[in-house]
């Protein structure tokens, strides 16, 4: 049975998002067609939401699920006259910080998602042009980098460099082990002087042949034993040279990137 989960927000609907989505991964068994509704913010948009969850729950035949995050306690009690079953993330949570803290809270919009900080953000938008302008290989200039991630075409190095860019303000570089590198003793010079700031991304072949194939159809480079060759000499390669490394096959980039920073000690706080 599908049921649909609406999170809902008067910021970015982030929060209510990523806390929502936790908890439903932990009931595999169920299907979710899941909506953000960002900004809602004026008691005329909460009763548009409201009659798109009475819409939703009516067509599933049960009722939709809310995560709501809404500061506006007004706005937000509006969502509970609803057909669906409201989750009041802030409702939930605040009184009793407000009490244990006794501290009043702000009740201000936007406040885990904004930039509140000119400098950590301006970091972040740096690192993430670092990322970009030092991924694939493209540049061989890497003493500013925080991790330089190692490993064969399509294992994931990009998006995890981007997200630790993005989220942590972390200087991720990337280098692709190509065929003439595998069939070296040795990493590149470049890259062993570097060997402290070394992380390598392995993958299974099977799931780099599936990958591979939507980008090259029916190519050698998507071949089953092209992966396999790849990736057995790329986890050979990093074990000879002592360089860390992580499955990228059924981990997500947020796993990967925050199993590399700990492996690094390169713990950041996130913005």
């Amino acid at each position: 049975m599908a049921r649909t989960v609406l999170f809902i927000s008067d910021g970015t609907a982030i929060t209510a998002e990523t806390f929502g989505h936790s908890l439903l991964t932990q009931f595999q068994a169920t299907e979710f067609r899941q909506i953000r509704l960002p900004f809602v913010d004026t008691r005329e948009k909460a009763r548009d939401a409201v009659e798109l969850i009475n819409r939703a729950s009516e067509a599933d035949g049960v009722p939709a699920l809310v995560f709501n995050t809404i500061v506006n306690k007004d706005v937000g009690a509006l969502l509970n006259d609803s057909q669906g079953h409201v989750f009041d993330l802030f409702g939930t949570f605040l009184p009793p910080l407000e009490d244990i803290l006794g501290a009043v809270s702000s009740s201000s919009v936007g406040q885990a998602h904004g930039i509140r900080n000119t400098h950590d953000y301006e970091d972040r938008m740096e690192a993430t042009n670092y990322a970009l302008t030092h991924d694939d290989g493209i540049s061989s200039r890497m003493d500013e980098a925080d991790v330089i991630l190692i490993g064969v075409s399509r294992s994931g190095k990009t998006p995890t460099c981007l997200y630790m860019a993005l989220h942590f303000g972390i200087k991720a570089a990337n280098y692709p082990l190509t065929e003439e590198d595998l069939e070296k003793p040795r990493l590149p010079e470049f890259l062993r002087k570097h060997k402290d700031k070394l992380f390598g991304l392995t993958i299974e072949a099977e799931r780099l042949a599936e990958i591979r194939e939507t980008r090259r159809p029916n190519s050698r480079y998507a071949s089953i034993k092209q992966c396999r060759y790849e990736v057995n000499a790329a986890e050979a390669l990093l074990r000879s040279e002592g360089v860390p490394s992580l499955s990228s096959t059924n981990a997500s980039v947020e796993e990967l990137g925050s199993r590399i920073l700990l492996e690094l000690g390169l713990q950041r706080d996130l913005f």
